[in-house]
């Protein structure tokens, strides 16, 4: 059987289970109030760094996300390593977890490239951080789920949308982009640069990200926001914090946000 081995374990998240399973208890543990939604979540945007820096932020949301009717989860992300021209689906049988591995959902995927022609499988592409720190918090909170995961290059983030408006419709999936804001600026400047960001997303509003937002996954960022403008959801900031938090670093900072919308 093809595999979607793991690629940053050991890095960017335990090689353990036993050790992910603490990291996301430890974060449960540490929130202070809880949050409460009015719809029902369809989409997340998580962070993909390390979890000592990004974790808390995204297991705040994931925990929120009622996963009792979902059978598919969709990962969204960024190509850091390797080019790509539009996206690539990954098309394997099983994706590798510490926890447990999850079926790949090849029929959908297989449609996905049919219907879409900047889709295709390109197998080097799937090696990508972006994608697989999401995988742990979806093997914990969902059910028996199978997984898509595309991972995208240089492709208008238009071009992305119908796939997501797709999946917004379907009862069964999930959406996750995956995406850091700001690198490497002040606290005082990414906090400024971010906040450009959280408000784009709090209003739903793509335009609002070109007065400044700097974000690694801003074709996928965009994409959701415009499929949710038009499939009239609501959206939710849940956490925002930086590397500064975990670090204690101000002159070099990366920026966190998680989000839920439905």
């Amino acid at each position: 059987m093809s595999k979607r081995y793991m690629s940053v374990a050991g890095s960017f998240y335990p090689k353990s289970c036993g050790e992910i399973e603490k990291h996301i208890n430890t974060f449960s543990n540490a929130l202070e109030k809880e949050i409460v939604l009015s719809f029902v979540p369809k989409a997340i945007i998580a962070p993909h760094a390390g979890y000592i820096y990004s974790g808390f932020s995204a297991n705040s949301a994931y925990r929120l996300v009622d996963t009792s009717a979902v059978k598919r989860v969709i990962v969204i992300g960024p190509s850091h390593r390797v080019f790509i021209s539009g996206a690539s689906v990954a098309m394997q049988e099983d994706y590798e977890s510490p926890c447990g591995d999850l079926l790949i959902d090849r029929t959908y995927s297989r449609d996905l490239i049919d219907k879409y022609d900047f889709l295709v499988f390109q197998e080097d592409a799937h090696k990508e951080h972006s994608t697989e720190t999401q995988v742990p918090f979806i093997k914990h909170y969902f059910n028996d789920v199978k997984i898509v995961e595309i991972v995208y290059g240089d492709i208008a983030y238009q071009k992305l949308v119908p796939i997501i408006e797709e999946t917004l419709r379907d009862e069964d999936t999930f959406v996750v982009i995956s995406t850091d804001l700001s690198h490497f600026y002040t606290l005082e400047e990414a906090n400024k640069l971010d906040a450009i960001c959280l408000k784009a997303v709090e209003n739903i509003d793509v335009s609002m990200m070109d007065a400044g937002c700097q974000a690694c996954g801003m074709i996928g960022l965009k994409a959701l926001l415009q499929a949710a403008k038009n499939s009239g959801l609501q959206s939710k900031l849940i956490d925002y914090r930086t590397s500064y938090d975990a670090g204690g670093d101000a002159d070099r900072v990366v920026g966190y946000l998680s989000a839920l919308f439905g």
